[in-house]
């Protein structure tokens, strides 16, 4: 179902059964297979592929060229970058032992979750069977082999934790005034807004 107050673009390619929630918008050249579900507010950019019953919230801004392959799941307020990529096979092979073409059963999906409010940066991939922690930030060109922790701030190719963030997107900084590595534990804080955090181990904790 296309709710009435959605913006699709005339040349974006929707497939059956795909649903649009209120005032969404999908741009120009964007395709969206069948059974994919995009939530309200969202915005689809430009040549962005939607795969087959991906799910993506509300507030959910999938940049320019982003590709969103089948089982991934993007809950509320995720930012994917132009040129991101998600991926859906820990084993990609396009034939299988025998040298026969492979086909959908030769293969098992491993999902990708990205956490609400995380952001992947432009070009950044993120490999078949992690997830993205909520308000976590993947540095623009990252590789992402491994789970990111809520807040962390990683990059890199393979991705590594390199500092925390602010659910408003500033890094985090210490009493001092310094930003945090990766690393790092005790209490920090934002720059920018009041927000206040526990840093322990894998864990960063508001208040």
């Amino acid at each position: 179902m296309i709710d009435p107050t959605a913006r699709i673009h005339p040349t974006a390619d929707l497939e059956a059964d795909v649903s649009i929630g209120p005032r969404s918008s999908v741009w120009h050249h964007a395709q969206i297979r069948i059974g994919a579900t995009i939530g309200s507010e969202c915005i689809i950019g430009r040549d962005a592929f939607i795969d087959e019953g991906v799910t993506l919230g509300n507030r959910v801004k999938v940049q320019n060229l982003a590709l969103v392959y089948h089982g991934v799941t993007v809950e509320d307020g995720v930012f994917i970058g132009p040129n991101a990529i998600l991926t859906n096979d820990r084993y990609p092979r396009a034939i299988t032992a025998d040298g026969e073409l492979a086909r959908a059963d030769d293969w098992e999906v491993s999902p990708i979750v990205l956490r609400a409010g995380c952001s992947v940066g432009a070009g950044a991939v993120v490999v078949a069977g992690v997830s993205v922690g909520r308000f976590a930030t993947v540095g623009a060109g990252s590789v992402v082999t491994r789970t990111v922790p809520d807040h962390a701030l990683v990059a890199g190719s393979p991705a590594r934790r390199i500092g925390w963030v602010c659910g408003c997107g500033q890094r985090l900084v210490d009493a001092a005034d310094a930003m945090v590595r990766g690393d790092y534990e005790g209490a920090a804080r934002c720059p920018r807004c009041p927000s206040t955090y526990t840093i322990a181990g894998d864990a960063c904790v508001a208040g």
